[in-house]
C-alpha cells in the first residue's frame, strides 16, 4: 500500500561515462526535482533487485546499457514480473527495452525506418549503399557498431546481429515524450557530432510522425524518445526508439522546458502508481 508520500527507487549509474553526454548530473537534476513529490533513494541498477521491496515504485532512468550487466537486469525484470512491483518505465515496451527486434518488425510492418535485416536470404530487401551498418541485436550505446561494404555482408556472422543501409542524411532529431505526451524535440545538425544537440521546432508532420512510433508501443506510463534522422529527400526515418533509459539533454532546453517536462513526469508517476 503506498504511502502519503510514495516511496521511489531511482535507478541510476552516475559513475557512467557516456560520450558526449552528463549522465550523472541529468539525474542529480532530476531525482533533486522529484523528492519534493516522493520519498526518494538513488542505487546502482546492480542494486535494484535487492532494495526494490521496500519502495512504491522502481524509476529506471541514466541506467546505462544494461549489457554491462545482463545478468543482473535480466533476474531484476524477472523478480520484478513475479513480485508486481511497479517498475517506470514500465517492462511492457517492446522497443529497445526488447532488443532491437523491433527494427526488423516495424521494417516487415512497412513503417518509415531505416530498412533492417537479420538474415543473408534478406540482403536483396536492402537499398544499394556505399556501406552497411552491422550491429548487435543487444547492442547499445554504438557498442559493437561496425561499418562494412556489401561485398562483405557474405562474412558477416548472422543470428544477433542487424544489417541497415549506411543512411546519408542531413541530421538527426530526437523527439521526446511523457506517456503520450510531447514535451520538446532536439536536432544535431552536424551528422558527425550526434551529442551536439540544438533546439528543434517540430513540423505538423514531424509530430505524426514521431507519434506513430510512440502509440506503436505498448506504455501507458512512461518516458519515450524518437530518434529519426532526416534524408536527402527530406523524408523522416526511424533510427530508435528508446523506451528503457532515454537520455533527455535536459541541460539544453529552455528553463519553462526542462520545468514542464518534470511536471509532466511528475504527474505521470501519480497516475502510475493510482493504476
Amino acid at each position: 500500500m503506498a504511502s502519503a508520500r510514495p516511496r521511489v527507487l531511482f535507478v541510476t549509474d552516475l559513475a557512467y561515462q557516456a560520450r558526449g553526454r552528463r549522465y550523472c548530473d541529468e539525474d542529480i537534476f532530476l531525482s533533486s526535482r522529484l523528492r519534493k513529490d516522493f520519498d526518494l533513494a538513488l542505487c546502482h541498477p546492480v542494486d535494484a533487485a535487492a532494495l526494490m521491496d521496500a519502495f512504491d515504485a522502481v524509476v529506471v532512468r541514466n541506467s546505462g546499457p544494461v549489457l554491462h550487466y545482463q545478468e543482473r537486469y535480466d533476474a531484476f525484470r524477472a523478480q520484478a514480473a513475479q513480485r508486481g512491483t511497479r517498475v517506470y518505465n514500465p517492462l511492457s515496451g517492446r522497443a529497445d527495452m526488447a532488443g532491437k527486434q523491433y527494427l526488423l518488425d516495424l521494417t516487415t510492418a512497412g513503417y518509415p525506418v531505416i530498412p533492417t535485416v537479420d538474415r543473408p536470404q534478406d540482403l536483396g530487401r536492402l537499398p544499394e549503399a556505399d556501406q552497411y551498418a552491422v550491429k548487435p541485436k543487444a547492442g547499445a550505446d554504438s557498442i559493437g557498431l561496425e561499418f562494412v561494404t556489401r561485398d562483405r555482408l557474405a562474412h558477416v556472422a548472422y543470428g544477433d546481429v542487424l544489417v541497415q543501409p549506411r543512411v546519408d542524411f542531413r541530421y538527426e532529431v530526437s523527439f521526446y515524450y511523457v506517456d503520450h505526451t510531447f514535451q520538446y524535440a532536439l536536432h544535431a545538425p552536424r551528422p558527425d557530432q550526434r551529442w551536439s544537440l540544438e533546439p528543434y521546432e517540430p513540423t505538423d508532420a514531424d509530430l505524426d510522425f514521431a507519434r506513430r512510433f510512440v502509440e506503436w508501443n505498448t506504455i501507458d506510463h512512461g518516458i519515450q524518445r524518437v530518434d529519426a534522422c532526416r534524408t536527402r529527400d527530406g523524408a523522416l526515418l526511424l533510427v530508435e526508439l528508446e523506451d528503457l533509459n532515454p537520455y533527455l539533454s535536459l541541460d539544453l532546453v529552455p528553463d519553462r522546458t526542462r520545468d514542464a517536462f518534470v511536471a509532466g513526469m511528475k504527474a505521470s508517476l501519480h497516475r502510475f502508481l493510482d493504476t
